[in-house]
């Protein structure tokens, strides 16, 4: 068996990388001494993959929205019963999460992992689909989708995306609408699981103090050899470089008003390193604007304008990327009028070097930390697996970044004509 060793003495890590006959990648990061373990298994397949051409056909494939989380849901079910019954057999924490470009499928033990990852392993490749069965989930997602209708904190997210974005499916909710749910049905489940969740797309994670030859092992043995094939083509619209809109707003039962804001980013033509050098870009920026430490963030908390619900972060993915923050607020217009203020502030009389130096010290510090929990190796990892890199390449970037490109992607980013805002009121 052919197995890499990567060390990163600086940080006294190791990646070992093993390449299935199939296509399928699978990576391993020993944590010695650490009673917890981690696996994942996903595929690169979200919410936003509803159009696509699949390898070897010529026709374009469009499926209803919602259909990579309806069959997340839909796996967890086999013909000998659920699986995380299985799992909860096992004394196993099990999980799953669909995202905008990804599905994962997890669990965590502290013993019998091997008996785990088997479960892991077979249920993820033996979906067991009946109409009946998506009949009845039918129901059960389309109870989710109501209760997230109305999630004040999850509907401000996804207004801000809609004002973004005009075309883009990143602006439809996951679990998809009432009425694009009802159009699925077992064939169009079973094409997009075909598509999707051939091992050439997908990859595993185990983070823990395992052994590399016999976690790989176990691979080479469970894994279904499936032909390496081209490619799936992914398609999506044409997407306007302008705000879809600067404003939008709703009312729901909340006692104080939720906001958020943020930029649409412009990052066409921007994959692997150079996608991960724009995120510690824009983090590093957000941090210098508006984290703890900044006089704008003392400013809003000490005039009540935000309370410790306010926060931010960075989003880039394919074809789209954003930043947001927010949080409660009984004025999200005057904090609004606020923060625009401060960055066109910056725009005049540029940034502090010193300040840059500080938080870029201190953000890395914070990456660093997370070395420390095998839950968050292994989220990171796969969240930038599917875009070309691995987390340690993060570590370069750290080092590498300067004061001029901060100075770059602050002109860029920060672009005051690009700034949307959404707003849940009481009803």
């Amino acid at each position: 068996m052919d197995i890499k060793t990567v060390k990163y003495d600086k940080i006294g890590e190791t990646l070992y990388i093993y390449e299935h006959k199939s296509g399928l990648k699978a990576f391993l990061i020993p944590k010695k001494g650490y009673s917890k373990k981690y696996a994942t298994f996903a595929t690169h397949y979200g919410s936003i993959n509803n159009e696509f051409i699949v390898p070897g056909e010529d026709n374009v494939t469009r499926v209803p929205d919602g259909i990579a989380h309806f069959l997340e849901h839909k796996l967890f079910e086999q013909k000998d019963g659920s699986v995380m019954d299985k799992f909860s057999k096992l004394g196993s924490n099990p999980n799953a999460y669909t995202g905008f470009s990804q599905t994962v499928y997890l669990f965590s033990c502290t013993d019998k992992f091997s008996e785990n990852f088997q479960l892991l392993l077979d249920f993820v490749q033996n979906p067991y689909i009946t109409e009946e069965s998506v009949e009845k989930e039918k129901g059960i997602i389309g109870q989710e989708i109501r209760m997230y209708e109305d999630d004040p904190n999850w509907r401000s997210f996804f207004n801000l995306l809609g004002a973004f974005y005009k075309n883009h499916p990143v602006k439809i909710d996951i679990a998809g609408t009432i009425e694009s749910i009802s159009k699925i049905n077992r064939e169009i489940l079973y094409k997009c699981y075909n598509t999707f969740y051939h091992p050439s797309n997908m990859v595993i994670c185990v983070v823990g103090d395992l052994e590399p030859e016999s976690v790989f092992e176990q691979i080479e043995k469970n894994i279904k050899y499936a032909e390496p094939r081209e490619e799936i083509k992914r398609i999506f619209p044409e997407e306007i470089q302008s705000l879809n809109k600067d404003y939008v707003e709703q009312s729901l039962a909340v006692s104080t008003p939720l906001f958020q804001m943020g930029f649409k980013d412009d990052t066409k033509g921007l994959s692997g390193p150079e996608s991960l050098k724009r995120e510690v870009a824009v983090k590093i920026l957000l941090e210098m604007i508006m984290g703890k430490s900044s006089a704008l963030y003392n400013e809003l908390y000490s005039q009540g304008l935000i309370n410790n619900t306010f926060e931010f972060d960075y989003t880039i993915e394919e074809n789209y990327a954003f930043s947001m923050f927010g949080g409660e607020s009984p004025d999200p217009f005057r904090v609004k009028e606020i923060i625009s203020g401060k960055i066109e502030e910056f725009h005049k009389k540029g940034l502090d070097r010193e300040d840059y130096e500080r938080i870029r010290k201190a953000v890395k510090g914070r990456f660093l930390r997370r070395f420390n929990s095998v839950e968050n190796i292994s989220h990171l990892f796969i969240s930038v697996y599917f875009r070309g890199v691995n987390i340690f390449d993060y570590l370069d970037v750290y080092d590498k970044m300067n004061f001029e490109y901060i100075n770059e992607i602050f002109s860029k980013h920060f672009n005051l004509n690009n700034l949307a805002l959404s707003v849940v009121k009481p009803a």
